[in-house]
């Protein structure tokens, strides 16, 4: 049986609620909304506490949406649950990670500290601030919409993404990062 036929299952305190296509999921750690294609129906069952999507026709669009609607919509009830989090590393002698509010400042060698706005919605914890040289700065996104932390993680490692040779800017935790050999001397002989 494929995945997309089975139901949703909505753990105790998430309120799901179902009105002219728009899907609301509200838990303990937000709410999320998504407007559902024409071409899919969903159906929300309180007394099983599941959730079942189903496509109105058989054409190769509405085949395509139902499975990532039915994705989309798992991992709406998910976040709201649990949450979604990426933890990130700055590698770099001197580099370093500040949160002044709704502001994540990051100081990665440019002349000038890095400030991007934390979306709403979304918690940073700071677990080092400063990278020494064998100990990096980290830190952790949290939030309730996994394209959001997702996103947001992406937007802070392409502020320096880590490079070849020495491996220093900003990772993901535990990604590895391909090393590539510098230059030889080659000595001449006269």
């Amino acid at each position: 049986m494929s995945n997309v036929n089975k139901p949703i299952r909505v753990p105790p305190g998430v309120e799901v609620t179902v009105a002219d296509a728009r899907l609301r999921v509200k838990g303990a750690l937000g709410e999320l909304q998504r407007d559902l294609p024409p071409v899919l129906k969903l159906q929300y069952d309180p007394a099983r506490q599941e959730v079942l999507l189903a496509r109105l026709s058989e054409d190769r669009r509405a085949r395509s949406l139902h499975g990532l609607y039915h994705t989309l919509v798992a991992n709406m009830v998910e976040g709201v649950s649990k949450g979604y989090e990426k933890a990130l590393e700055v590698h770099g002698t001197g580099y370093n990670v500040k949160l002044k509010g709704s502001i994540l400042t990051i100081q990665v060698g440019f002349t000038h500290p890095v400030e991007l706005e934390v979306p709403p919605g979304m918690r940073v914890e700071v677990l080092q601030s400063a990278a020494q040289p064998d100990n990096p700065a980290k830190f952790v996104l949290r939030g309730a919409d996994k394209w959001q932390v997702g996103q947001f993680a992406a937007n802070i490692r392409a502020v320096r993404p880590p490079e070849p040779y020495k491996g220093k800017g900003i990772r993901y935790a535990g990604e590895y990062v391909r090393r590539k050999e510098g230059k030889a001397f080659v000595g001449t002989e006269r």
